[in-house]
């Protein structure tokens, strides 16, 4: 059963981090242009002058966060921002979205126009230094996640309504050959947005659009969904003190009034207890 973990509305709610030494969730609102958390009673929100959107730890008090222009480190103590690099920061059509740092200590990061302009987008790996484009042309990027065994990652362009998979390379972490179909959703009508993996190696989708997050087994078998009272649920992560929480960031963008007002818990970010066990978000090694 869900439950509204922070009433705070998000125009597009997006990035949920649990940081696994703080103990505290992260996430942003992108078009609030703005950073989130909570832990226990105490709230957070900072402001940028940028969209920002996703991010992982380094430490205890950075993030690495990506925004519409860049790549950069942010210490939560002191506030400071300090970029790593540019990120399609000569074009203005586009922004950064779903990201997520992976098991090598990389972190990838997927771009798309601001306004879904088609192929507009892509998706890059930021590792040791490097910035390496990955997938284009991208219009939605999403659903970038690892799996516990690092053999493959996963990752969507929301338009296709198909989630990927792609091989890994063992050492390094950089794409084995081409990407193949994991998830079609085609037929049922669904819209892939933000995913995460559990322990066990099962996907958990949000599906923008139906109110649920679904798993799905490493066979690409449907095995559950949690449904939370928000229409355009946006990414999933797990968190608390076991990684058996499922939290869920939701959005208000292109909704009418009218929907707003009968379903006043749009936006808001959801957290559901006993759902599964998660893998601990891995640290961004710079």
């Amino acid at each position: 059963m869900s439950a509204i973990f922070d009433s705070r509305p998000c125009k597009l709610g997006e990035g949920p981090l649990w940081h696994p030494v703080r103990q505290q969730l992260f996430w942003f609102d992108i078009l609030g242009k703005r950073l989130l958390s909570r832990k226990g009673d105490d709230t957070r929100d900072w402001r940028f002058g940028e969209c920002v959107s996703a991010a992982g730890w380094i430490d205890r008090d950075r993030l690495l966060i990506a925004s519409e222009t860049a790549l950069f480190t942010f210490d939560l103590v002191s506030g400071t921002r300090r970029d790593v690099i540019t990120l399609e920061a000569d074009n203005p059509v586009t922004r950064s979205n779903d990201g997520r740092a992976d098991p090598w200590g990389g972190f990838w990061i997927g771009t798309m126009g601001k306004n879904a302009e088609p192929g507009a987008g892509a998706i890059y790996r930021l590792y040791r230094g490097e910035l390496r484009r990955l997938y284009s042309p991208i219009t939605v990027a999403n659903s970038i996640c690892f799996s516990p065994d690092r053999s493959h990652a996963c990752f969507s362009d929301t338009i296709t309504r198909q989630v990927m998979r792609q091989a890994l390379e063992p050492e390094t972490g950089w794409p084995l050959g081409d990407p193949e179909v994991y998830l079609d959703h085609t037929e049922q009508g669904l819209n892939p947005d933000g995913a995460v993996m559990d322990a066990d190696g099962n996907l958990w989708l949000a599906q923008w659009g139906a109110l649920r997050v679904a798993c799905y087994a490493p066979d690409g078998t449907f095995l559950r969904a949690v449904r939370f009272d928000a229409l355009q649920t946006s990414c999933p992560a797990f968190g608390g003190p076991d990684l058996t929480t499922l939290y869920c960031t939701s959005a208000t963008q292109g909704m009418r009034r009218s929907t707003l007002a009968a379903h006043p818990a749009n936006g808001m970010t959801f957290a559901a207890p006993g759902i599964a066990r998660g893998q601990p978000e891995h640290r961004v090694r710079l």
